[in-house]
């Protein structure tokens, strides 16, 4: 008590200042440690932050109470893949849904078929995934709508659909999509006209514009009603690549089952995965199953692990910066004992003679965190800015490393400080 009484002492701080602004070089080139540690904790988890926070939003965008079932081409022959004309049908069945869907649990089902790959506007032509699906997609899928509106059951067949962002982007420029006619070119159909119900907002991850539905992307697909994509294209879906025509019989390309409550989703997903197997045969997997929440739980203890690691490589540097101040420190105290002897000889105690390189070394430590701070988050401004990478800084990063700076200056401080107050006075007088 005595020892943080003697610290507090305007006294003691203003001739610690004194003492520091007297070797002003000296004195930031030792907090230099201390300032780059506390950058590069704050600079290196708010990166980390940044990157890691996307990845999750963009696997909360599928839903923690979803699963993802996705129709997926099984290995084919030698034989077959050399043929120049093929037929396959593989994938989720109407069968497979109905069986799902009496499955406990249960809460909503929502059905996706691909039904075409190209859609034009003008002269203006689009790669994309033109999907048919049901109106109960937006509420199960957390997408949102930016302008206009979805379709719904009142659409029935109708010729209407919805954009993804980067669709609207590509297909009408500076025009307004809403109420415009987009072409959807099937090898079966021709030109099919569909009039522009709405947009959806753009869907970001890490990295790259955001892959929303399992492996697709949400911002480069269309979205037509399935009983329109039932009534005109059928199950079919021809495809035409390198001198290969491909004829793919797809019932339901995407099922997503949505389960009433999130603690039975990992639950349910093993039952979906068993039912599907059984209606199948052995070695026969022409479906893969993607549980949202099993992956946000593994990003999550991904994230964390992370953290642990970047926070202790930035704090390695806060070490160094504490055995530097410790250095210096040292130096001090040899430079300065014939100054100690005077003082011990005038009265003043060893707590006093602690406390005073004491007091050094806190102002040191506490300034070198406060540029610190603000050199990490100018930092961090600068990586989104050049970069254009979103990076977050967390209030727990500001406070922690800034305590973590000044403790580390008090314990690497307060060796030297001891060190000075032990001295003999009469030695310490004797000193040149």
């Amino acid at each position: 008590m005595v020892l943080i009484r003697t610290l507090l002492s305007r006294e003691l701080i203003a001739l610690g200042v004194r003492s520091l602004r007297a070797h002003k070089l000296r004195s930031f080139l030792t907090a230099l440690g201390m300032i780059f540690g506390v950058g590069a904790v704050i600079c290196m988890l708010s990166i980390g932050e940044g990157a890691s926070r996307e990845e999750l939003e963009s696997i909360r965008l599928l839903g923690s109470q979803n699963i993802i079932v996705r129709s997926v081409e099984p290995q084919r022959s030698q034989q077959a893949s050399e043929e120049t004309t093929s037929k396959q049908a593989y994938g989720v069945k109407r069968s497979d849904v109905a069986r799902i869907r009496a499955l406990p649990h249960v809460a909503d089902l929502v059905c996706m078929r691909e039904v075409a790959t190209l859609a034009t506007y003008v002269s203006r032509k689009f790669d994309c995934s033109v999907l048919g699906t049901t109106p109960n997609f937006f509420e199960v899928v957390n997408v949102r709508l930016a302008r206009g509106r979805v379709f719904s059951d009142l659409d029935g067949e109708a010729k209407v659909c919805v954009l993804g962002a980067e669709a609207a982007r590509v297909l009408f420029g500076y025009e307004d999509p809403l109420d415009k006619t987009v072409s959807v070119f099937a090898a079966a159909t021709g030109n099919v006209p569909y009039r522009v119900l709405g947009i959806l907002g753009d869907v970001r991850s890490a990295g790259t514009p955001a892959k929303g539905l399992g492996e697709r992307n949400v911002n480069r697909d269309i979205y037509i009603p399935l009983a329109t994509a039932d009534q005109r294209y059928g199950d079919l879906l021809y495809r035409r690549t390198s001198g290969m025509r491909e004829l793919k019989e797809i019932e339901v390309s995407d099922l997503y089952v949505h389960v009433d409550d999130q603690e039975r989703v990992i639950e349910v997903s093993k039952m979906v995965d068993r039912a599907l197997e059984h209606a199948r045969k052995a070695g026969l997997r022409d479906y893969s199953i993607t549980v949202p929440l099993a992956l946000l739980q593994q990003r999550e203890r991904a994230k964390r692990v992370w953290q642990i690691v970047l926070g202790s490589i930035a704090g390695i540097s806060l070490l160094v910066g504490g055995i530097g101040i410790m250095n210096i420190m040292l130096a001090s105290v040899t430079e300065r004992t014939r100054e100690i002897g005077i003082r011990r000889a005038l009265g003043a105690k060893r707590v006093h003679i602690t406390a005073q390189f004491l007091v050094e070394t806190l102002i040191l430590s506490c300034a070198g965190g406060m540029i610190g701070v603000a050199a990490g988050i100018g930092f961090a401004w600068i990586v989104t800015w050049v970069v254009e990478w979103e990076t977050i800084i967390p209030w727990w990063s500001v406070l922690l490393s800034f305590a973590v700076s000044a403790a580390v200056g008090v314990s690497c401080g307060l060796y030297p400080a001891r060190a000075a107050a032990v001295l003999d006075p009469i030695e310490a007088l004797r000193y040149e």
